[in-house]
């Protein structure tokens, strides 16, 4: 059987999720990773009211949709980062409250935890997520951090998100971390430190975006043949490298799209990805769970691009091969 084809719903929050539900079951989706944002999973109210998780389930069953996945990535960015003003559009206005930071980090946690519940009540199996990072400007700044300040970083990471791994335990579900710059791993090495840093916690695995690693300069591939038996999701997003001889890859703080940037995002198979390659490692390491589209092109129409890449993943998806066992000789 195919691997699961998603639609990561993160992108498309300003639709209502019945809307998108109807458009995504005609593109050829069968589900979808579902943001904690907008009407599309609202966790305070899938704690609170007793037929709200079924009313999501009922609903997206009217369009043969189903949601192995769900999503809360910008509270998870909360857990570890040093808070400021810029966190502030990125979670609920219950967690944000007052706005000290201690506070803040202690509301996003208690989300997170209630969110291993709504996905045990959602049949989820997988949350994906960010981390944070406390020791992120450290390591694209000046001076740059000492073996102690990262060791500090990863301590700290650990000691924040172990009681949320716990009830992740409990609830039977496992958190995919997106390896993802402005993370506590956002490389090859640094996702093997984090991993160390939580003692290969069965409930830690991660989100694997190839996009991340291309423009990063790092083989995707390299990154399947080592995590293979960490990755718990994947996502299918391109990207392209723009590097003129004036651009760099840290963009100069250019908004997406801007061409002033030295990387963009595309959409799947309209970018510099090996798919071929990716999807062969992932057969090697036995992955078959979902792939979720993430939509990113800022010069595409979004459902055109949805669409195109729900043919795309179809084409491109394929089951390794089985060889027949060899008969024993007589």
């Amino acid at each position: 059987m195919p691997r699961p084809l998603l639609l990561f719903s993160h992108n498309w929050t300003d639709l209502p999720l019945e809307d998108l539900a109807g458009k995504a079951s005609e593109w050829g989706y069968v589900g979808f990773e579902l943001a904690c944002s907008g009407d599309h999973l609202e966790i305070q109210r899938a704690i609170s009211e007793p037929d709200y998780c079924s009313a999501k389930l009922e609903l997206l069953a009217r369009y043969d949709l189903q949601i192995p996945i769900i999503s809360n990535h910008r509270v998870g960015q909360v857990v570890c980062d040093v808070i400021d003003g810029r966190h502030q559009t990125l979670v609920p206005d219950y967690v944000w409250g007052d706005g000290k930071p201690e506070g803040v980090r202690q509301r996003a946690i208690e989300e997170m935890l209630a969110t291993c519940q709504v996905a045990q009540k959602l049949g989820a199996s997988v949350i994906g997520c960010f981390t944070g990072s406390g020791i992120w400007s450290y390591m694209m700044g000046y001076p740059g951090a000492s073996p102690e300040i990262v060791a500090a970083g990863l301590k700290d990471f650990a000691r924040l998100w172990s009681p949320i791994l716990d009830a992740a335990g409990e609830c039977g579900v496992k958190f995919a971390f997106e390896i993802h710059p402005a993370q506590i791993a956002y490389d090859y090495h640094s996702a093997e430190m984090a991993l160390d840093a939580v003692h290969g916690r069965e409930e830690f695995g991660f989100t694997f975006d190839p996009s991340h690693f291309h423009w990063q300069g790092i083989d995707p591939i390299e990154v399947i043949r080592r995590y293979g038996d960490r990755i718990y999701h994947v996502h299918i997003k391109d990207a392209v490298l723009n590097l003129n001889g004036r651009n760099g890859i840290l963009n100069s703080g250019f908004p997406p799209g801007d061409p002033r940037r030295g990387w963009h995002f595309r959409a799947p198979g309209r970018g510099g990805i090996d798919w071929e390659g990716v999807i062969r490692a992932l057969n090697a390491v036995g992955y078959t769970g979902a792939l979720a589209v993430e939509f990113h092109d800022r010069d595409m129409d979004r459902e055109y691009g949805a669409e195109e890449a729900a043919k795309f993943v179809r084409r491109l998806d394929f089951e390794p091969s089985r060889p027949p066992k060899p008969k024993a000789f007589r």
